[in-house]
């Protein structure tokens, strides 16, 4: 019984957060719906399908129903630490970005982080992210949710590369020495 209710508090509590954080910065007439560094459908898509995902691993925690094949409990266990992983660098690096945190671009200038998780990625949120992804399909084996988790990858490894090419115009010859000084992932 933990152990479903440990996996499905966490997504609970990062989208709660996401949220929460939407309604102050309106408050302060701040969008945090920047600009996305995409085409709208893929950039909305791969948000979406990461919920998709997130669901797939709450469900498979609570009833077992989304693998086709028995998951070896040394897959599921591993799961979990990726699980727990993932949900700690989203939530490390939402609150690192502060003021900064923006879904897409910017509408207007921020800072440029480079303290906390942002020494050693440029992109914790994003390995956190696909960590969760990976955590989901090694506890379910399912190829649909594969097929998906890939897909999102993909996107967001393309959203990656428009916001940098975005924060190298922003910021200049200063990201340019911060992006190489620190890996885009890991």
């Amino acid at each position: 019984m933990l152990l479903p209710l440990f996996v499905t508090v966490l997504p609970v509590l990062f989208l709660a957060g996401l949220i929460q954080k939407a309604l102050a910065f309106r408050r302060r007439h701040v969008d945090m719906d920047g600009e996305p560094p995409i085409p709208k459908t893929l950039f909305a898509s791969s948000k979406w399908a990461i919920v998709l995902v997130w669901g797939a691993m709450v469900i498979q925690s609570w009833s077992d129903k989304l693998s086709f094949v028995d998951v070896p409990s040394v897959f599921a266990s591993a799961s979990i630490g990726l699980w727990a992983m993932g949900f700690a660098l989203l939530f490390a690096g939402r609150s690192g970005l502060g003021d900064s945190f923006r879904i897409g671009s910017p509408k207007e200038r921020t800072g440029l982080k480079r303290t906390g998780l942002y020494r050693f990625s440029r992109n914790p949120m994003y390995v956190g992210v696909y960590a969760t992804l990976c955590a989901a399909v090694l506890r379910t084996l399912n190829p649909l949710l594969l097929l998906v988790a890939v897909y999102v990858i993909a996107v967001h490894h393309r959203i990656v590369l428009a916001e940098e090419a975005q924060l190298r115009r922003v910021f200049g010859d200063e990201y340019r020495t911060y992006g190489s000084q620190v890996r885009r992932y890991l």
